[in-house]
């Protein structure tokens, strides 16, 4: 598959007029077309319900975008709540789903009435000591441990995975959740990240459809959803065949009718947590080379750093890099693309085979659109880029600033290190 970007370089040329790079570039035509193939693929479901992990691409603009399609939220954090309840998304439509819970992020997750989802044995007791109760409608994360496997090959390794009930502390979690008040239950599983088959739902859902039935003939709960989460991936390399959503839809469809309709269960909803297969491929990180080193190596700085896109300094992920206004079939230039942080993992791109660049060329960096922005940080000192929504009319708009020096000083309260300062 040939990467192209959503955006034309005359596009750009324009783009960059008006917002300085680096910045991350979000395609709203693209983000929509795939929210409904998503409502599409699951829409034999009645119940189904896509709960975006904010926590891939927290920007309220674009969360707004994927509301209109039905979407809830997935939340990790207490930020992350106050961002879903401020975007007035009702408490059903809000699934908390952290690991090591603060009391305090409990307590607000029950005050907005959010779906609670317990990743561990001990938490059911916290919870009930917390908030005073156990709600009504409660979910539990389940970690079956071991290798998960498709056909031969190893996917994940959810044995090695803090998360999650084992399946004894999941029969009696649900035991001891019901003698306590819970009268609605959801099952919660994520055994492996970024998979790109369509095998990987499917597979998953097999797995946790069993379980269910086991647990509503053993413990007689009321399953009424579901979730399995994310782990569908994307196609960040050329040579990678991208998932297809109707297929995964349709798999889990064929599994759904074979083991929960003959136990009865025919009307549990089935519930999602996508991130990067929603908004991945959906955004770029537009950058300028802005310098060019002949050591032992040929590089090309740029004017962005990991602080902008952390993944390939973290560990070592693979982003495809579009030279604009260069013909890219053309590489025959091995380069290292760095940014100016003071670490030697600072790099987007090593040995990479690239047209010639020159300086003052747009680059543009693909699949940023989650765990892009969304990861950044202020090592260095460095400063977060904006983000800028691409409209489907072909205009601009600028959904998040970029930072200051204000914004990073902000939090020294003892003194005014800008007082005598100018920008």
């Amino acid at each position: 598959m040939k990467k192209e970007p959503f955006v034309t370089y005359e596009q750009l040329k324009e783009i960059v007029k008006e917002y300085p790079t680096p910045f991350h570039l979000y395609d709203e035509k693209g983000i929509r077309a795939n929210a409904q193939a998503v409502k599409e693929a699951f829409s034999w479901n009645k119940g189904f319900k896509e709960y975006f992990a904010v926590k891939a691409t927290p920007n309220p603009f674009l969360i707004n975008i994927l509301k209109e399609y039905g979407c809830g939220c997935d939340c990790s954090s207490m930020t992350e709540l106050m961002m879903a309840n401020a975007l007035h998304f009702d408490g059903k439509d809000i699934m908390f789903s952290s690991n090591d819970t603060p009391a305090s992020e409990f307590k607000y997750a029950d005050e907005i009435g959010a779906i609670i989802n317990l990743d561990d044995f001990t938490h059911i007791d916290f919870l009930e000591k917390t908030i005073g109760h156990i709600p009504e409608t409660i979910s539990c994360r389940y970690n079956p441990g071991g290798v998960f496997k498709i056909s031969n090959s190893i996917m994940d390794n959810p044995g090695d995975a803090k998360y999650g009930f084992t399946t004894e502390q999941l029969f009696e979690g649900f035991k001891v959740l019901k003698e306590k008040g819970a009268k609605h239950f959801g099952i919660h599983a994520f055994l492996a990240s970024n998979t790109v088959t369509n095998e990987y739902y499917p597979m998953l859902a097999k797995e946790l459809f069993r379980v269910a039935v086991k647990l509503k003939e053993e413990t007689g709960a009321d399953i009424r959803f579901i979730n399995l989460s994310g782990g569908v991936g994307i196609p960040y390399k050329p040579d990678q065949e991208p998932n297809d959503i109707r297929a995964i839809g349709e798999g889990v469809r064929k599994v759904y009718e074979e083991v929960l309709v003959p136990a009865g269960m025919g009307d549990v909803a089935i519930y999602t947590e996508m991130g990067r297969f929603m908004m991945g491929p959906y955004g770029c990180l537009v950058t300028t080379a802005i310098h060019e080193k002949h050591t032992h190596k040929e590089y090309i700085g740029v004017d962005a750093c990991a602080v902008n896109l952390m993944r390939p300094a973290m560990y070592g992920a693979y982003h495809h890099i579009t030279v604009m206004g260069k013909d890219n079939s053309v590489c025959d230039h091995k380069y290292d693309i760095t940014g100016s942080l003071c670490e030697n993992n600072d790099k987007f791109a090593i040995d990479r085979m690239l047209p010639k660049i020159d300086m003052g060329d747009l680059l543009v960096i693909h699949d940023t659109g989650a765990h892009g922005f969304a990861m950044g940080y202020n090592y260095n000192g460095k400063l977060k880029s904006a983000e800028v929504l691409l409209k489907e009319d072909g205009t601009t708009q600028l959904i998040r600033r970029a930072e200051t020096p204000k914004d990073y000083f902000a939090t020294f309260d003892c003194f005014d290190i800008l007082k005598d300062m100018k920008f």
